[in-house]
């Protein structure tokens, strides 16, 4: 593995990992598939998406489930929103880098990284209408207004990252997510998925991505 000096280092198939969180940024086999399935087909949003749809994400990494989500809008024809919160954006070189072997998606990573800084933006992405909100999302999330139709829980796991699968931040998440709206994530963790619950959010677990034997999704529903 080899390393770099903007908190990243590399394995030998070029896949990013958080130095801070020794966790890799996606799959080790098929970051793309994984996204597709855990988050876009986890919150069913081939059926669902639409223009003004919100996504929200907790841990953006390298943008990669914010690209497939753009993808899908062009491929839907549709102009969605996502706001992204981030408390360790990369460096817009280690960025490139880490969306380099996805070719399908090319030319949103080069719409994305011309526009990335370290410090968050609003800007677009294909069809999507794109904010990157940079901070601890203890507390960006709580000071965000908004509201969203879904959510991406792409922390790194919880047993290395558990700042960001507290039940109070998850109870922000429930609270700024519309009635039906929805969320999914790639662990199964139970204290996760107690905590979602007790949030108010219908909790159901999925089979997994690959080596993972199972995820979580579920849906918000009114108390």
């Amino acid at each position: 593995m080899t390393r770099d000096q903007s908190g990243v280092a590399w394995t030998g198939r070029d896949v990013p990992v958080s130095r801070r969180f020794d966790d890799p940024y996606y799959s080790l086999d098929d970051g793309l598939a994984e996204t597709r399935y855990v988050f876009l087909q986890g919150n069913a949003l081939s059926a669902r998406l639409r223009d003004g749809f919100v996504v929200a994400e907790l841990g953006v990494g390298t943008g990669l489930n914010l690209l497939a989500l753009a993808h899908l809008a062009e491929e839907i024809g549709c102009a969605p929103r996502y706001i992204g919160f981030e408390a360790y954006p990369m460096v817009p070189a280690a960025l490139r880098r880490a969306l380099a072997p996805f070719d399908a998606l090319a030319a949103l990573a080069d719409a994305l990284a011309d526009q990335w800084t370290q410090e968050g933006f609003t800007g677009a992405v294909g069809p999507l209408d794109v904010t990157i909100i940079v901070g601890d999302a203890r507390t960006t999330v709580p000071n965000w207004t908004g509201q969203a139709d879904a959510w991406f829980l792409d922390g790194f796991a919880p047993a290395k990252n558990p700042e960001l699968w507290g039940p109070a931040l998850l109870a922000d998440v429930a609270a700024r997510t519309v009635p039906g709206g929805t969320f999914a994530t790639y662990t199964a963790a139970g204290h996760v998925r107690r905590a979602l619950a007790v949030a108010g959010f219908d909790v159901e677990r999925w089979p997994g991505f690959g080596r993972k034997r199972h995820m979580s999704r579920g849906i918000r529903v009114e108390r």
